[in-house]
């Protein structure tokens, strides 16, 4: 293993996929309606905000959730997937470099991955697993209406 996947916890490196999930790989400018995002000009905020309110959990990430193209973004799904959360849109911002920028100009955040619940931007890779690590994940998680698998591991683990 090399670059920023080392600094990964051991649980997420160990963890493997098992499930597929939902991933969009249309670039943003075929997102909308017939037109929009015509012209090269970037993405527009609504263009933008209609993907980040698409689903309750959106991710826009280097690569696939199947193939992510940087540790931070396959972090990002390693966590996910330790919680259980295999139904969240994934868009990848490689395939479409206004995509890119328009997300980056939205959240006002300028790195890659950046994960959004309900709507609202919670942050990158240090913020989510900070979000795992204290247990805030799976209280977000509860609003959305999403049980985390995490706490079915922990009454497991707790019978034995």
């Amino acid at each position: 293993m090399n670059g920023s996947f080392c600094r990964l916890p051991a649980a997420l490196r160990r963890l493997a996929a098992s499930r597929p999930l939902l991933f969009v790989p249309r670039p943003l400018s075929q997102a909308g309606s017939a037109g929009e995002g015509a012209g090269g000009g970037g993405s527009s905020k609504e263009e933008v905000e209609k993907l980040v309110r698409a689903h309750p959990v959106v991710i826009f990430m280097k690569g696939t959730p199947a193939q992510p193209q940087c540790g931070f973004s396959n972090a990002v799904v390693q966590i996910l997937r330790l919680h259980g959360v295999n139904d969240y849109r994934a868009y990848d911002v490689l395939q479409d470099h206004d995509l890119r920028q328009g997300i980056k100009n939205y959240s006002n955040w300028p790195t890659i991955p950046q994960v959004f619940l309900n709507g609202e931007f919670v942050g990158g890779c240090d913020i989510l697993l900070q979000m795992h690590q204290s247990g805030d994940l799976v209280e977000e998680l509860k609003k959305l209406g999403i049980h985390s698998a995490l706490l079915d591991s922990e009454k497991d683990h707790g019978k034995k």
